[in-house]
């Protein structure tokens, strides 16, 4: 925005010059107005054709004034052009392009509302998993480093149906509002369950005493920070082993991850049993429950359970390994 509005400073000065050129030799000279204009013009752009008619005295001295006036206008926008191709202007438009480009391509995806202190952590574990994502945020700078990623990232207010509709939310999959304050995310929320009812939408909030209210609004699940970071301590004083396993899978960025592989209306292997889907020992991934559709989570399924549109097989393995399973069932 600032370097349209000082192109568009530049483009006015040059005509007020241009004008004042005119005027001055129509008056000072007695030129005509066809005459003084091509006199402005030549003068400015110091193509030394020479003088269209004599000069007087005070037309000489005026010329004079022009020329300076003139050339420092000329050497102010030629400054700003240099700076704002130095600042990767052009670079910052085609990379703009490319980003709205690949967002209106995008299906499927997530959208993050908000990268700070925790929407951080959320961008950077769907880096690591491999999810297409769209960020929107307030931030001008922060969205210029987003895009300098090529991270996809649209500037604006995530609570504006304008916006959340340029970021793709008719066709993504989920949502993740991590705001600084309650309301505004209860907001996001609002806004996203108006404009995709099948969305999955997961908000955080500060206050658990407005859990509640925040599931009536849309959200499929609202989380406090607060609350998981004193699980976390907890867990760390009593199993700290266990901790330290959970957490490298999510610190490291080769490791292993807990994921979920679906079962789709297309999948070849509904109605088969377990121990018959090869392709989930050929994966590499180990799986330790499963979740019927409607239903509760069975630990260590038995090979004789039969796979069924809807369920949902938890698994660990790396980011790859999952999503080759994913791709095969």
């Amino acid at each position: 925005m600032k370097s349209h509005r000082r192109g568009i400073q530049i483009i006015v000065l040059l005509v007020l010059i241009v004008l004042a050129g005119t005027v001055g030799y129509h008056v000072i000279e007695g030129w005509s107005w066809f005459d003084s204009l091509y006199m402005t013009v030549i003068t400015l752009a110091t193509v030394g054709y020479g003088e269209t008619h004599p000069l007087s005295t005070p037309g000489r001295v005026f010329t004079i004034f022009l020329i300076m006036g003139g050339m420092g206008i000329i050497l102010y926008g030629v400054s700003e052009v240099t700076q704002f191709l130095l600042r990767g202007g052009i670079g910052g438009i085609l990379r703009r392009r490319k980003m709205e480009r690949l967002i209106r391509e995008s299906a499927q995806h997530y959208i993050l509302c908000g990268v700070g202190k925790n929407g951080h952590y959320v961008l950077e574990e769907l880096l690591k998993t491999k999810r297409p994502i769209v960020v929107v945020e307030r931030d001008q700078a922060k969205v210029a480093e987003l895009q300098e990623r090529e991270i996809p990232a649209i500037h604006g207010d995530a609570s504006d149906d304008a916006v959340l509709r340029a970021a793709g939310i008719e066709k993504a999959a989920g949502l993740v509002t991590t705001l600084p304050e309650d309301k505004d995310n209860l907001f996001v929320v609002i806004t996203a369950r108006g404009l995709n009812p099948n969305l999955r939408i997961i908000a955080k909030l500060d206050d658990v005493r407005v859990r509640e209210k925040f599931v009536r609004s849309g959200a499929d699940s609202a989380i406090s920070a607060s609350y998981i970071g004193g699980l976390r301590m907890a867990s760390e004083l009593v199993r700290p082993k266990t901790t330290s396993f959970l957490d490298q899978m999510l610190r490291d960025d080769s490791g292993l991850r807990v994921d979920e592989v679906n079962i789709g209306a297309s999948s070849p292997h509904i109605n088969k049993k377990l121990r018959d889907c090869d392709v989930i020992a050929s994966s590499g991934v180990v799986l330790v429950s499963m979740k019927r559709n409607g239903g509760g989570f069975q630990f260590n399924p038995p090979g004789e359970m039969v796979l069924q549109q809807g369920d949902a097989l938890i698994v660990i393995g790396t980011p790859e390994q999952v999503e080759g399973l994913r791709s095969l069932i």
